[in-house]
C-alpha cells in the first residue's frame, strides 16, 4: 500500500517515471529474434514448411490457367477431371502442411515467451528496493503479463505470415513476369500506392499503440492500489474520489486505444480498395490483350489469381501491423525492465559469508532515499558481538533506514559500514543477508500453509524444527487451535490471520533462520501486551549470543539493551544504557516517562 496515495496525487505511483515514450522498434525486434534463436531447429523446420506451402500455393493459379487453355477450351472432360483432382490434392497437402507449420510455430512462440517471462522475473528479483519505490506495482504486473501476452500473440500469428508473405510476394512476382511481362507491370503499378498508404497509417498508429500500452499499465497500477488500499478508501470515505480518478485514467486509456485502433482499422479497407483497383486494371488490360490475340483466357485467369496472391501479402502485412505494433510497444516495456541496472551489485571478488561474529560499525554514514534529501546525517555506532543495540526516536527519524543499510537494501552515499572488520560492500549480498535475521513491522505472508511460511526462514528445515521454532516464538499456542493446524492455508497476504498472529509467524521464521545478526523492527508492535510478555522470553533466547538491533516504540521492552541510541532528525542525539539515559533526563527520559502518563 506504499503507493496508494498515487490515487490522489501522482497517478501510477509516486515519482513514477514516464514509460513507453522512447521507441527502438528495430532493436526490440532483433532481441525477440535472438530469443527465438534458442529454437533454431524448430524455426528452420517452420521456414522449410513455409517455403514448401508457398511453392504449392504458386502452382494453383498456374494449373488453373493450364486447365482452361488446354482442357476446358478443347472440351477435354477427362483431362479436366484429372487436373482438377491434382489441383484438389495440391490444396489438400497445402492445408495439412499449413496446419503443421502453425502447430510448430505455436510451440516455438510459447517456448520463446516462456524464456522471456523467466528472464524478466529473474531480473526483477535482482533489482534493488529503490527501483520498486518509484514504480507502480500494477505497471510492473502489466509488463510481465499484458505486454508479454502481446508478444506471444505476435509471435504466434505474425512470424509465419511475414515469412510466407515475403516468399509469396517474390514467388508471385517471378511467376507473373514468366507468364506475361505486360500484365505483371500493370499489377505492380498499385504497389507504390500500397506502401505509401501503409507507411502513413502505420507510423501514426504506432505512436498510439505505445501510448495505449503505457496507459494500460497506469490503469493496472491504479486498480492494484485501489484493491490493496480498499480499507483505507472506505475508512476515509474516498470511494467517490477513487471512482472519479479511475474514470479519468480509464478515459485516457479509451482515447489512446481509440486512436490506435481507429487508424490501424483503416489499413485493411484501404488495402482492399487498392487490391480491387489493381485487379480491375489487370482484367481491363487483359481483355484488350485477349481481343488482340496477345494472350489467352487461361493466362488472364491465372493472373487474376496471382494478382490476389500478390496483393494478399501486402494486405496481411498491413493488417498484422496492429498486432506487431502492440507487440513492439509491449516488448520495449519488457526489455526496459531487463536493461535496468541493479543499483546494488556484488563486487567481482565478493566474499562469501560463512559465519558472522557480530562486530558492526557505522562510520560517519550519511544517506537519503532521494537526492538532496538527507535522512541520516553522519551517523556513527559500534556494536560488539552479542550486544543488543536499541534504536529509539520519533517516527521518521531514520531508525528503519539504518536497518535498511545494514541489510544493504540500499547503498550509502557517504561514510562506511563494516561487519566483522570488512566493508559491507565486500560481502556477497545473498550470503550476507542469509546471516542476518529480520523481523519487520509489516509482515508479508506468502500463499501456502503456515508450515511453508515458517519454513521460508530455512527451506531445508524439518517439520519438527519448524514446530520448535513456532513454540519458541509462542506461535504454537494459536496454531494448534486452527482447523488444520500447521497445514492451514493462508489467505491472500494472511488476511485470515490477525496482525499479531502474522507477527508471531514472522518471529518464528526468524528463529528458524538461526542467523548470526538479528534485526527486530518493532517486532512486537502488532502484539498485545499479554502476548508480548509470552514471547519476550523466546526473543531473549533468540537474541542471546547474537548482535541484535531492536527498533521499539514501547521503551519498556528495551530497558536491558546494552546500548540505546536516541535518533532524532537523522542524527544520534543521545547514547547509553537505560540507566544512564534516565539519569541524564534528556530526550530519552521525556520519551520514556511520556509512555506512562495517563
Amino acid at each position: 500500500m506504499r503507493n496508494f496515495q498515487g490515487q490522489f496525487a501522482n497517478k501510477g505511483g509516486r515519482n513514477a517515471p514516464k514509460m513507453g515514450e522512447a521507441r527502438n522498434t528495430k532493436g526490440t525486434v532483433l532481441r525477440v529474434w535472438n530469443y527465438m534463436g534458442y529454437q533454431k531447429v524448430a524455426l528452420t523446420f517452420v521456414i522449410f514448411l513455409v517455403f514448401v506451402t508457398t511453392l504449392l500455393g504458386l502452382l494453383g493459379p498456374y494449373l488453373m490457367g493450364v486447365i482452361i487453355d488446354q482442357y476446358i477450351v478443347p472440351k477435354d472432360l477427362s483431362g479436366t477431371a484429372r487436373m482438377c483432382l491434382l489441383l484438389i490434392a495440391i490444396y489438400g497437402v497445402t492445408v495439412l502442411l499449413t496446419w503443421l507449420q502453425t502447430f510448430v510455430m505455436v510451440n516455438v512462440a510459447l517456448k520463446t515467451i516462456q524464456k522471456i517471462r523467466q528472464d524478466i522475473f529473474e531480473k526483477i528479483q535482482t533489482l534493488s528496493l529503490r527501483f520498486f519505490d518509484v514504480r507502480s506495482q500494477g505497471d510492473l504486473m502489466s509488463r510481465v503479463t499484458n505486454d508479454i501476452d502481446n508478444l506471444n500473440q505476435a509471435l504466434t500469428q505474425s512470424v509465419v505470415q511475414i515469412i510466407s508473405s515475403a516468399l509469396t510476394f517474390i514467388g508471385v512476382t517471378i511467376a507473373m513476369f514468366a507468364l506475361d511481362w505486360i500484365l505483371a507491370i500493370v499489377t505492380l503499378i498499385t504497389v507504390p500506392i500500397m506502401f505509401f498508404v501503409t507507411k502513413k497509417l502505420v507510423t501514426y498508429s504506432g505512436k498510439n499503440f505505445a501510448k495505449r500500452q503505457k496507459d494500460l499499465g497506469e490503469l493496472n497500477g491504479f486498480i492494484e492500489e485501489a484493491i490493496t488500499g480498499a480499507d483505507v478508501t472506505t475508512l476515509y470515505g474516498k470511494e467517490k474520489e477513487t471512482v472519479q480518478n479511475f474514470n479519468k485514467i480509464n478515459e485516457q486509456l479509451r482515447m489512446s486505444a481509440t486512436k490506435a485502433d481507429t487508424f490501424s482499422a483503416f489499413i485493411f479497407p484501404s488495402m482492399n480498395f487498392i487490391n480491387n483497383l489493381g485487379m480491375g486494371l489487370v482484367i481491363g488490360t487483359g481483355s484488350v490483350m485477349v481481343l488482340n490475340g496477345m494472350t489467352t483466357v487461361g493466362v488472364i485467369a491465372a493472373f487474376i489469381n496471382y494478382s490476389r496472391q500478390f496483393s494478399r501479402p501486402l494486405s496481411q502485412f498491413a493488417t498484422l501491423m496492429n498486432t506487431i505494433q502492440a507487440a513492439v510497444a509491449g516488448g520495449e516495456r519488457v526489455f526496459e525492465i531487463m536493461d535496468e541496472v541493479p543499483e546494488i551489485q556484488n563486487k567481482k571478488d565478493a566474499c562469501i559469508v560463512q559465519n558472522l561474529q557480530g562486530h558492526v560499525a557505522l562510520e560517519n554514514v550519511s544517506f537519503g532515499y532521494e537526492e538532496n534529501k538527507t535522512i541520516l546525517k553522519e551517523v556513527s555506532l559500534k556494536a560488539q558481538p552479542g550486544e543488543t543495540i536499541a534504536l529509539v526516536g520519533p517516527t521518521g527519524s531514520g531508525k528503519t533506514t539504518i536497518i535498511n543499510l545494514l541489510t544493504r537494501f540500499y547503498d550509502i552515499q557517504q561514510g562506511q559500514i563494516h561487519i566483522d572488520g570488512k566493508d559491507i560492500k565486500d560481502y556477497d549480498i545473498n550470503s550476507l543477508r542469509s546471516k542476518i535475521g529480520v523481523v519487520l513491522q509489516d509482515t508479508y505472508l506468502f500463499a501456502g500453509t503456515i508450515m511453508d511460511n515458517i519454513r521460508y526462514g530455512r527451506l531445508d528445515a524439518s517439520d519438527d524444527e519448524v514446530i520448535n521454532a513456532a513454540k519458541a516464538a509462542s506461535a504454537h499456542s494459536f496454531i494448534k487451535h486452527l482447523p488444520n493446524q500447521y497445514e492451514t492455508k493462508i489467505a491472500s497476504e494472511g488476511s485470515n490471520l490477525s496482525q499479531g498472529q502474522k507477527q508471531l509467524l514472522a518471529i518464528a521464521r526468524a528463529i528458524l533462520a538461526d542467523a548470526d545478526i538479528l534485526i527486530l523492527d518493532e517486532a512486537t508492535s502488532n502484539i498485545d501486551t499479554r502476548t508480548e510478555l509470552q514471547i519476550q522470553e523466546g526473543l531473549n533466547n533468540l537474541m542471546k549470543g547474537r548482535t541484535s538491533f531492536v527498533i521499539a516504540h514501547r521503551l519498556k521492552t528495551i530497558e536491558k539493551a546494552d546500548q540505546i541510541l536516541v535518533i532524532k532528525d537523522g542524527s544520534i542525539l543521545e547514547r547509553g544504557n537505560h540507566e544512564s539515559l534516565m539519569e541524564d533526563r534528556g530526550f530519552y527520559f521525556d520519551l520514556y516517562t511520556s509512555q506512562f502518563k495517563i
